[in-house]
């Protein structure tokens, strides 16, 4: 019997989409066509492969009144936010910038003796395994700067966004990518683990949970084939003496609440210096009480549902312990009547909190934000380096001098000063620990989807 993938609507919970897993068989046969179809891509100027990936990208674009929609009843992002389109054309404009410089080949030598240089090769066929939480931001990331470094790509969309794939598909194509070269699949766990453990692709990029990022290695243990993840984080901000605090309340917040929180660099744990802290509080609580819980397909709805029920509960059970421990909540159920108990989850903040309780150490992803108050930057930085995670974090202070040090003093991929919930395409996109490893965008996210392949040519003199 064909197994079927389903998406269910945070919305209703109702179906909204399903599609049958490939086989076994019928996945390697993908495989095998992307492959065949990737000689002669490489093979395409470099400035070839650079426009139809642009093109494929505008095809994107006029897809959006369509795509909207779609991710509202997917995933339960409003319309009113309009999408992801912004990001993923500056994400993959940014790529296609700097393509030919990242490229091109490190001359050693070029002489009447010998020519020596290194070139970049493609890893030949990259399987990207995207995240439901932002479906086209997340896949463009890998998607743009591979299919221009000349690799083929196989594009596996998690259930929650099972249409985000076909879409993409369908655009490139669209615009004059080669059928075979760019595949959406639907794929099992069982199937994608056994296609990796099988040494079918060249290179996997995965962003999602640490226990996926975990299943990704274990499949592909032995076969050498590069694996990069971007998995779980607990992302912190720190309000320092001189920080603007109406911009870093109203960044920080919007960065622990947009979404639903379910933001890979979402800001999860807020540090404050004692003499802003009472001061900042209540602007977030302000902040936070002019939500607007409700259906995100209607226009005045500021916050969704969250994307599947169990992420709510987990969100739901981080938040009661903490009050049972002690953290004090400091928005009020009543002001968010459509708290069902299910998928609708009310925005929270909690303070007297600390790092006993869980929701300060485990990833949350969802809306609710524990804030504490500190007494210097080393108190901060070490409650800040306390957490299994390290993708980004949000330093907030005038002197960038300062921000410099107490970033280099932290254990995390990117630091952020005076911003935060952001992908800077010129800068290489990473973490640490948990968070997992490898890089997306800027030169080094090129440089992770070819391998280096050197050329010693002695020449023939008289």
């Amino acid at each position: 019997m064909t197994k079927l993938i389903k998406c269910i609507s945070p919305i209703d919970g109702s179906v909204y989409a399903e599609r049958p897993a490939l086989s076994m068989e019928a996945a390697e046969a993908a495989v095998a066509s992307a492959r065949a179809a990737q000689k002669a891509w490489a093979r395409r100027p470099l400035a070839e492969r650079i426009e139809l990936v642009q093109a494929g990208v505008a095809e994107l674009g006029k897809m959006n009144d369509v795509i909207v929609p779609e991710i509202a009843h997917m995933m339960g992002r409003p319309v009113r936010y309009g999408g992801e389109f912004g990001g993923v054309e500056e994400r993959a404009s940014g790529m296609a910038a700097i393509a030919v410089e990242a490229l091109k080949p490190i001359v050693v030598e070029d002489s009447a003796d010998f020519e020596r240089r290194i070139e970049r090769e493609p890893h030949g066929v990259v399987l990207v395994i995207a995240p439901w939480n932002y479906p086209y931001l997340t896949a463009i990331n890998t998607v743009s700067p591979a299919l221009i470094a000349g690799n083929a790509v196989v594009l596996k969309h998690a259930s929650q966004t099972l249409l985000a794939g076909e879409r993409m598909v369908e655009a490139f194509t669209k615009a004059g990518i080669p059928a075979d070269l760019f595949q959406n699949v639907f794929l099992d766990h069982d199937t994608t683990s056994a296609l990796i453990a099988g040494n079918n692709f060249g290179f996997v990029n995965f962003t999602g949970s640490v226990g996926g990022g975990q299943q990704m290695e274990r499949a592909a243990a032995g076969t050498f084939t590069g694996v990069g993840t971007e998995l779980g984080g607990k992302d912190p901000g720190y309000v320092m003496d001189d920080a603007d605090l109406d911009t870093a309340v109203d960044t920080l917040i919007d960065a622990a609440m947009f979404n639903s929180g379910q933001c890979c660099c979402g800001i999860e744990r807020i540090y404050v210096i004692d003499s802003l802290y009472d001061e900042f509080v209540a602007k977030a609580v302000k902040t936070v009480e002019g939500y607007k819980l409700g259906n995100p397909l209607d226009a005045e709805t500021t916050m969704g549902p969250m994307a599947n029920i169990r992420f709510a509960d987990e969100v739901r059970a981080q938040t009661s312990e903490a009050i049972a421990a002690g953290a004090t909540p400091m928005i009020a159920p009543a002001l968010f009547p459509e708290d069902d108990g299910g998928t609708y989850l009310m925005p929270q903040i909690l303070t007297n909190v600390n790092h006993d309780m869980r929701v300060m150490r485990d990833e949350s992803f969802g809306p609710v934000v524990g804030i504490m108050k500190v007494s210097s930057d080393e108190e901060a930085i070490a409650l800040m380096n306390d957490s299994e995670f390290g993708l980004t974090c949000s330093l907030w202070t005038a002197d960038a001098t300062r921000a410099a040090r107490i970033g280099r003093e932290l254990e995390t991929g990117t630091v952020f000063m005076n911003r935060a919930d952001y992908l800077d395409p010129g800068l290489c996109w990473t973490g640490c620990k948990n968070t997992g490893r490898g890089g997306a965008l800027s030169v080094l996210g090129f440089q992770n989807l070819t391998r280096p392949k050197s050329y010693h040519l002695k020449k023939v003199t008289s």
